[in-house]
């Protein structure tokens, strides 16, 4: 009798999921879930009903620069590229060495992060976590980041895909 031993490796991808609540005229306020667990709130710029479905042109036509939330779709999260824009601040040198979460292949927008900051003002497109204590605004947003951006590298030092569902 001959013995097979067979050994499996399961990689499971991180799946976030934002799930977008109060849509104003100037933001938009949801909850982000890690694998289906409440994590913080979320802020966005104004939801225009875009959707990863749409042609470019369409997507095009609807958006207004800097002012426009993200697709609804799903989109694969890299840490490996390092932003222009925040690698020169130091609190990002410190938690990330500059190297902010990125949303890949959104359709219509470019650079497209998850970072700390409290108002639509702050956002320019991205997407920003913290706690929904004020009306139109997250708190505590500097800390949050830091919890979120610890459990991506984390998973992704495990080998799991980072994928994030915009509802």
């Amino acid at each position: 009798v001959k013995y097979v031993r067979r050994i499996y490796l399961i990689v499971v991808d991180m799946e976030i999921r934002v799930d977008r609540r109060y849509k104003k005229q100037s933001y938009t306020i949801g909850n982000l879930y890690i694998d289906g667990v409440f994590f913080s709130n979320t802020l966005e710029d104004a939801d225009r009903g875009l959707d990863s479905s749409m042609s470019i042109d369409k997507i095009l036509d609807i958006k207004k620069p800097s002012i426009t939330a993200i697709p609804r779709g799903t989109y694969e999260i890299t840490l490996d590229v390092v932003s222009p824009k925040y690698s020169k601040v130091q609190f990002y040198k410190d938690v990330c060495n500059g190297k902010l979460p990125r949303l890949k292949n959104v359709k219509g927008f470019d650079g497209i992060l998850i970072h700390a900051g409290n108002t639509d003002k702050d956002s320019s497109g991205c997407l920003l976590v913290g706690q929904n204590k004020v009306k139109g605004q997250v708190i505590n947003s500097k800390e949050t980041f830091k919890q979120l951006y610890k459990i991506l590298q984390d998973r992704r030092n495990k080998g799991e895909k980072i994928i994030i569902k915009i509802l």
